[in-house]
């Protein structure tokens, strides 16, 4: 879960990265992340923060229609946990919860990230701007490029694709070189952990144990897509959501729960295409925008 949490930013990182505002408390990136039994393979499923969901009863008040990312702002992780597993029947094992700060500093103990894109992007909320080619993206940098919404009509769907992507290039980078080192590792895992450590369940030595298996895998073995939609749907005094396609969906999850890929590419261990699930295209694990 990457949430809105701004308050550890200095106002010089605030400026300069243009991450000021005001906090809504919410979840605003959902991911479910699945590593196979047999760790040959990650499938990652985004959800996106305006599916409409039903929030389930806390604190006294009864279940309530909401957008997904609500449940964060309601009742914390444990609330948001709750609500993803309703409407997924995938149950999770563990959480990690990114904000600002523990994002800029795990991607600058990766050195920072190579990302690229084929066209240019610019944003004016988040003043990102990237021409076509690759680029080499600090934390800051990382963070304006994985929030903005506004480089396109796709607004956050295109945001998820560019999520996805930049998940990619972690990979990539995971498996270089550099991060052969135990203690490299161990500074991007106490860097995304932060401070609270309980919240997630996770623990530096869980977490250790976690990026061991993963960096045995190459990018081409992982798959990325978005939990299938069906349609805008209004609700009152909520708005707009995004209405999932229920048997689709469906199909997603239980393949998750059967600790299956979610594609063809997935079995192949190669993804070549997109997933056909949405009519975003999901990022690919064996390739970045423009090689």
């Amino acid at each position: 879960m990457g949430t809105d949490h701004r308050g550890t930013l200095t106002q010089s990182e605030k400026n300069k990265f243009h991450a000021g505002g005001v906090a809504c408390g919410c979840s605003d990136v959902m991911m479910l992340v699945h590593l196979s039994a047999r760790a040959d393979l990650i499938s990652v499923v985004s959800l996106p923060r305006d599916s409409y969901a039903m929030i389930p009863p806390y604190n006294g008040r009864g279940a309530r229609p909401a957008k997904l990312n609500a449940a964060y702002e309601t009742g914390g992780p444990a609330l948001a946990v709750q609500a993803v597993e309703s409407m997924t029947g995938v149950y999770i094992d563990r959480f990690l919860q990114v904000d600002f700060r523990r994002f800029i500093d795990s991607v600058d103990a990766f050195t920072g990230v190579e990302v690229c894109t084929e066209r240019p992007l610019t944003d004016p909320s988040t003043h990102l701007d990237l021409k076509p080619g690759k680029h080499h993206l600090s934390g800051g940098q990382a963070l304006q490029y994985v929030r903005s919404r506004k480089t396109d009509s796709s607004a956050d769907l295109g945001r998820i694709q560019r999520q996805q992507r930049f998940l990619v290039a972690v990979l990539k980078k995971f498996k270089g070189a550099g991060f052969t080192d135990i203690e490299k590792v161990s500074k991007v895992s106490r860097a995304l952990l932060g401070d609270a450590t309980a919240d997630s369940g996770f623990g530096v030595d869980e977490m250790l144990d976690l990026a061991k298996r993963i960096r045995a895998l190459t990018p081409s073995q992982a798959e990325f897509t978005v939990v299938p939609v069906e349609r805008f749907h209004q609700v009152p005094e909520v708005g707009d959501t995004l209405l999932w396609d229920a048997r689709k969906a469906s199909e997603v999850f239980k393949k998750l729960n059967a600790d299956q890929p979610l594609t063809e590419y997935g079995s192949q261990k190669r993804l070549t295409d997109p997933p056909k699930f949405f009519v975003h295209e999901a990022a690919r694990g064996d390739t970045l925008a423009c090689g």
